[in-house]
């Protein structure tokens, strides 16, 4: 596995196992993690054991958001059965689809941001799996997808769902407060296809696991819900999907919300308001 990254103050980086380097050290023609996108979905990132520079362990990376601007943000709602019986919802017979604004985004550590108790005093986070773009695509078949995706990162995604619940048209402004969608710090790139379908996705909140389930269970998998896109706009290098979530659980000020995807990382954010 690499990993794409950016630190806090913006310095592009690749990493692996063992730690960091900069990115122009592997990449000298490469300027920004979105330049690099391209390269790790035709999996050409090169290997740290070539690169003429000292890995610098995670521990003492301060990162920020792997992006600079990320580019379209898709959420998946209701993509995990047991997720759509908790909420009394029929199961879609489609990827049930909605965007984000990228003014919504904060990177690693938030902290998520709950907006004033008059506009909604509801808020729920959820952990996700995301995918992240590499190449400008359209009609994509499912079969072909890993040639067209970057990598993988968690998320946290909230939702007013105080707000939702009043009418369901109301979705894009009860999922599109700022920092309502919390990146993790590294975009995962698999030296192979990975077996998505055998990951775990898990809420936390205060340490305890508040929901949890495994990617073969979702409704609509990753690849489907990138090809079922590819079929409706061109999709971008730093486009992102986030792809479901197993659960939902209110958050209020003073909480700690972590997204964990087995293989593929974690990110944690505090709450305020």
């Amino acid at each position: 596995m690499r990993y794409l990254a950016r630190t806090a103050d913006g310095r592009p980086l690749l990493g692996d196992e063992d730690g960091f380097v900069p990115l122009s050290a592997a990449l000298p023609d490469v300027s920004s993690v979105r330049e690099a996108l391209p390269l790790a979905a035709d999996g050409a990132l090169p290997d740290l054991e070539t690169v003429p520079a000292d890995r610098i362990d995670r521990e003492h990376v301060r990162f920020g958001p792997p992006l600079e601007r990320f580019g379209k943000l898709w959420g998946i709602g209701l993509n995990y059965a047991e997720h759509a019986g908790d909420l009394d919802e029929e199961r879609p017979d489609e990827p049930a689809s909605f965007l984000k604004p990228t003014s919504a985004v904060t990177g690693p550590g938030g902290p998520i941001r709950l907006p004033p108790a008059d506009q909604s005093d509801g808020v729920t986070a959820e952990a996700e799996l995301a995918v992240v773009m590499g190449r400008t695509c359209r009609s994509v078949d499912e079969a072909e997808v890993d040639d067209v995706v970057a990598g993988y990162l968690p998320v946290i995604d909230m939702t007013a769902e105080d707000i939702l619940q009043r009418n369901p048209r109301f979705l894009t402004r009860a999922k599109s407060f700022d920092s309502f969608l919390v990146v993790g710090p590294t975009i995962a790139v698999p030296d192979e296809p990975l077996a998505l379908e055998e990951l775990t996705v898990r809420t936390i909140v205060n340490g305890t696991v508040a929901a949890e389930n495994e990617v073969r269970n979702m409704l609509f998998p990753p690849r489907e819900i990138v090809s079922f896109h590819s079929e409706v706009m061109t999709l971008q290098p730093g486009d992102l999907f986030s792809t479901g979530t197993p659960g939902a659980e209110p958050i209020d000020p003073g909480d700690r919300v972590r997204a964990s995807v087995e293989t593929i990382g974690s990110v944690d954010a505090p709450v305020v308001r």
